[in-house]
């Protein structure tokens, strides 16, 4: 579908200031939609919201349908009467600027814990009886979820395939017996996931009073060792202990020379066919639930994907592999009405994607940063060439900065050599007419007023930071995703000229 020309920024809620050792969904996000607001911006989008495993990735889920309950507000629960302020007398004080998840996980689950104890002594009749309903609607995914979760921590976080063999496969006696052995435990899951969803859904229709709409993300793949897998394993390329037979990847690339091997088990897309597609219009019904524009990352593997033998070291040893293409949205239509969909089409594309893309109206995307050096489609990321149903980006979570861009070096993050470097920023000093001493508004300005109906631009760009503040390194294991911005950072000279920017391209309503 064609969206109409607006704009907005890129943070991820961790990224939010606040006292608790991360971002969550309580009064500081409200600040920020406030401050979207004022900046005449009419879009927030995030990262993946689901509860994050190792590496912290937002990217690999315990599940693709569930919350991530470290973005529990401890504010908002004081608010609602359900945890006693008492209680973070004693929570330990955290850097501003970055998130330390081996130790904020800990704190924070503590706190949790004990709101999980007295819920239903504290929460009022009206809420629990929301809790109830919230459980009933939810069942489908909520009660294989909560029971992973429980029986995951029983055996100290490992992956399901190294449970006993009866739980890892399923077996309904083992499982009877594990949901009275940890029942107290699913209980707390599930309230956890009460409580996240209220809150998200409170701060959504704050947003929408706002004016201001959420385009939530989604990777295209689910993490091994996750709910969705251990429930569904027969929707999976999977053998018979649970083992990935094939992963997921994309070859060489702009970030390296040895492509990309995510890891994540690919889909039997014959079994989804034949159930016409019911997990994923179930999972498509839950985010749309969520979000007002969902970005679905890696667009490409609908039409193809690159399949890597699960023992492989690295992604080159690949093939692609087609994917269920038109049946799929085909379906979802059919099933969900009109989607509000942002194609994540980076990398690799090829006619037939683009025929895929085109065929529903979805909006690509166009990464400036992708404009000016040895990409294969700088041609098309250059702002003179876009349809206007297209999404443009200064860079993403992926990406450096804009400012650790123009100023890295060889080997920082991407396949770039220092000749390639020092060319394609000359290129971009030509291209802008401009000594990039402020090279974040010559982008910023670029993408606002390119022919894209949308663009949206990392809140690090906003701000101007280095490459001390990207998001993620593709490919680094750990020290991912933990920036956090500071209100001192966001000055009203920042916000004047965002909105005076934003009026001047024509992108507020």
């Amino acid at each position: 579908m064609d969206f109409i020309r607006e704009s907005g920024i890129l943070l991820h809620p961790t990224s939010l200031p606040g006292n608790y050792g991360v971002g969550s969904l309580g009064p500081e996000a409200r600040n920020f939609v406030d401050m979207l607001e004022s900046m005449g911006q009419r879009l927030w989008q995030v990262l993946p919201m689901g509860p994050t495993g190792y590496g912290d990735s937002p990217y690999q889920s315990f599940s693709t349908f569930a919350g991530n309950h470290l973005l529990i507000s401890f504010d908002q629960l004081v608010k609602d009467k359900l945890l006693n302020p008492q209680r973070l007398k004693d929570f330990p004080r955290f850097h501003a600027d970055r998130v330390n998840y081996g130790r904020v996980i800990p704190a924070r689950m503590k706190v949790l814990r004990s709101v999980c104890r007295t819920f239903e002594r504290k929460a009022s009749g009206g809420r629990l009886r929301a809790y109830r309903k919230f459980c009933k609607e939810n069942a489908d995914w909520l009660d294989d979820y909560a029971l992973f979760l429980s029986i995951k921590e029983a055996y100290g976080g490992g992956p399901w395939v190294k449970w006993p063999k009866e739980l890892a496969q399923r077996e309904p006696a083992a499982l009877n017996r594990a949901r009275r052995q940890y029942g107290t435990s699913i209980r707390n899951v599930k309230i956890l996931q009460y409580l996240f969803f209220d809150q998200w859904t409170r701060l959504q229709h704050y947003a929408h009073k706002k004016g201001i709409r959420i385009i939530g993300d989604i990777p295209i793949f689910v993490a091994h060792d996750s709910a969705d897998v251990w429930a569904n394993p027969e929707l999976f390329f999977v053998d018979a202990e649970g083992q990935p037979i094939v992963v997921a990847g994309v070859p060489p690339d702009y970030f390296s020379a040895t492509g990309q091997l995510w890891g994540n088990p690919l889909y039997r897309w014959d079994v989804h066919r034949n159930q016409d597609f019911a997990w994923w219009i179930a999972r498509m019904r839950k985010v749309f639930e969520l979000y007002d524009i969902v970005r679905i990352d890696h667009f490409r593997g609908f039409e193809a994907y690159w399949e890597i033998p699960a023992h492989e070291k690295t992604a080159i040893n690949g093939r692609w592999i087609p994917g269920p293409g038109e049946a799929l949205f085909d379906e979802m239509i059919k099933q969900l009405g009109p989607l509000p969909i942002i194609a994540e089409d980076l990398g690799i594309i090829t006619p037939p994607v683009e025929a895929l893309r085109d065929k529903f109206h979805f909006p690509g995307m166009r990464v400036l940063q992708f404009a000016f050096g040895n990409d294969g489609k700088a041609h098309d990321y250059r702002p003179e060439n876009y349809p206007p149903n297209c999404v443009v980006y200064t860079g993403t979570h992926d990406n450096d900065t804009t400012v650790g861009w123009f100023w890295s070096k060889a080997g920082d993050g991407s396949t770039r050599t220092h000749e390639e470097i020092e060319r394609e920023r000359q290129m971009i000093l030509d291209y802008l007419g401009t000594d990039g001493h402020e090279i974040h508004w010559d982008m910023i300005r670029l993408a606002l007023q390119s022919n894209a109906n949308m663009a949206v631009l990392p809140m690090q760009d906003l701000l101007g930071l280095d490459s001390k503040a990207r998001m993620n390194v593709p490919g680094r294991p750990g020290g991912n995703w933990q920036w956090r911005f500071t209100w001192n950072q966001v000055t009203p000279e920042i916000v004047t000229r965002m909105r005076d920017l934003t009026l001047e391209s024509k992108r507020t309503h």
